[in-house]
């Protein structure tokens, strides 16, 4: 059997890739399109992809002819949400595509379409598109997608929706500007597909609203199964980190841009752990926005001798082991080390989320200062062994990742086969 998978960024890489060394695994082959920055084409993961027998791995601009790359990346820029909130050139963006209207920019979406089925699928009437969640402000627009879909779904394939996610939150109004408690439209997009598949509950609620219970499937979570761990393990490049053994090693994990954060408190817990002469801590910004993030450019924080700001270059599975504790502002990157056992300390009196880790597991939860102070204090004194109530462990793990059980992948798989046939 055959799947076409398209990637964007790094978290299409990190919860697709699984599913794809899966599909693989169980005999069939794929396509695995990059639809984002060339510069993936250098990660870890999709060098692995590229070489496994069976997958095909391109990028757009190497399958389109170079007018064809710029007329498609040109009509892609001037419907996305993030460049129409540039000021200046949202409004030319805006100008754009009222003068370059959906019935001018639709014989583009079908040619680009039909090449990138006709080139995985031929004349066959069998296979699977997959794509990630797709949003309404997602940075592939909408428009092409349910050109990409309609077309699939013509020609007789199956189409998915696949994870990017696990969600971190287990509330809702969670962003800047966020202030009713509804349905979330962001979400709505997704009822393009035949199935849409989430790892836990959490996620599931998102898309509930806007879809039947049979057109949403829950599987666990592709990122975080064990399986997939021990793949990685072996795959992951050498760290560049060191540390001192007599150290207290801490990372703390920072969120998107655009979720509520409150940053003058995140700067003084920082000086807080700093003040301890046996810590030494790490901050990583989030991937995609971390430049937006004043911490970062706080130049009293970078004055700090045991304070420094992981670069791009810090893959976070290679910070995750370096640390013997993180701090979590609501990133599912930690569920990794929940599963390991290193203490997460979920800070959600920092941000306006309540996480799914203090959710599940409230020992984990820091409430005020105080409590930061005195869980760190703890820890350098008594180290951070039994850190966790097991019974709240185990129900996270059951529940956020490994639902309906830990045999995850071969359901996705299954899903797939049932969606190709």
């Amino acid at each position: 059997m055959r799947a076409l998978f398209f990637l964007r960024h790094y978290n299409d890489i990190d919860h697709v890739t699984p599913v794809v060394y899966q599909w693989i695994g169980s005999g069939h082959q794929c396509d695995v399109v990059l639809i984002g920055s060339t510069q993936f084409r250098r990660d870890f993961r999709v060098k692995y992809l590229s070489q496994l027998q069976g997958v095909r791995l391109a990028h757009m601009n190497e399958l389109f002819s170079w007018t064809d790359y710029c007329k498609w990346r040109l009509q892609m820029l001037i419907l996305t949400r993030n460049v129409r909130r540039i000021k200046l050139i949202g409004r030319l963006a805006e100008k754009l595509a009222d003068r370059f209207d959906e019935k001018k920019r639709n014989p583009l979406w079908q040619h680009t379409a039909k090449l990138l089925l006709d080139r995985c699928f031929g004349n066959a009437g069998k296979g699977v598109v997959a794509f990630d969640w797709i949003e309404r402000n997602s940075v592939i627009c909408v428009e092409w997608v349910e050109v990409v879909i309609a077309m699939a779904k013509e020609r007789g394939l199956g189409t998915v929706s696949l994870p990017h996610g696990d969600s971190p939150h287990a509330s809702q109004l969670i962003r800047r500007g966020e202030r009713r408690a509804e349905p979330d439209a962001t979400f709505s997009a997704a009822t393009i597909f035949d199935k849409v598949v989430v790892p836990n509950e959490l996620c599931a609620i998102r898309f509930r609203p806007f879809m039947t219970d049979s057109q949403l499937a829950v599987l666990g979570s592709p990122r975080y199964c064990e399986a997939w761990l021990k793949v990685l393990a072996g795959l992951m490049p050498p760290s560049p980190l060191t540390g001192s053994d007599d150290k207290l090693k801490i990372v703390m994990f920072l969120r998107k841009a655009n979720f509520t954060t409150f940053w003058e408190e995140v700067g003084e817990v920082v000086h807080m752990l700093a003040e301890f002469p046996a810590v030494e801590l790490i901050i990583k910004p989030h991937t995609r926005s971390g430049w937006k993030q004043s911490l970062t450019k706080d130049s009293s924080i970078k004055k700090l001798a045991n304070v420094s700001v992981a670069g791009d270059g810090a893959h976070s599975v290679h910070l995750m082991n370096w640390a013997d504790v993180i701090i979590d502002l609501a990133t599912s990157v930690v569920f990794e080390a929940i599963r390991a056992k290193k203490p997460v300390l979920a800070a959600d009196y920092l941000i306006a989320a309540r996480s799914a880790v203090a959710y599940y597991m409230p020992e984990t939860e820091l409430k005020c200062r105080d409590d930061v102070y005195e869980k760190i204090d703890y820890f350098l004194a008594n180290g951070f062994d039994s850190f966790y109530v097991e019974e709240h462990r185990q129900r996270f793990l059951k529940e956020m990742l490994d639902y309906p059980d830990a045999n995850v992948l071969p359901r996705y798989v299954s899903l797939l086969e049932q969606l190709s046939s």
